[in-house]
């Protein structure tokens, strides 16, 4: 039986012990598993909306969300993760239709940008996201523009 809760919230609307298991998970997985040091509290945190799955208080997938004009002129979302112990269980593809949905529902707009790692271009245009043609490296990590009209 799963005990897996899905939440959505502003910064202001966090607890101190969720934002902490949030940042643990966000710097598990992009700093150290993807040997990767960049600064992950880049003060964008508190104008997102955050969508996370956890599990007796262990995050098991999420994202941060933004309207028009904060990292794109299009609405967007980012810092997409599913940790280690919750790989292959579909969270992901759960995540991203959360994603989707909360920006139509809160931003009224179905126009979407983000910056997709490449290995997971496939998995984006599932959900209706195009490759711009705009590759870039981040971090020293391969990644592409996609757009969702």
């Amino acid at each position: 039986m799963s005990n897996i809760i899905w939440k959505i919230k502003t910064f202001d609307e966090f607890t101190v012990p969720e934002l902490y298991a949030i940042l643990k998970a966000r710097i598990d997985v992009f700093v150290i598993e993807q040997n990767c040091p960049y600064p992950d509290l880049d003060n964008n945190d508190q104008k997102g909306i955050h969508i996370w799955a956890e599990e007796d208080e262990q995050i098991l997938a999420y994202c941060r969300v933004f309207d028009k004009g904060i990292k794109f002129d299009e609405t967007s979302f980012g810092r997409v993760l599913t940790t280690e112990q919750a790989r292959g269980k579909n969270l992901g593809r759960q995540l991203i239709r959360y994603a989707v949905e909360t920006i139509e529902n809160r931003f009224h707009t179905s126009e979407i940008k983000i910056s997709a790692q490449d290995y997971l271009l496939r998995f984006y245009s599932e959900f209706g996201f195009v490759d711009t043609g705009k590759k870039y490296l981040e971090d020293d990590i391969p990644h592409t523009e996609m757009i969702r009209k």
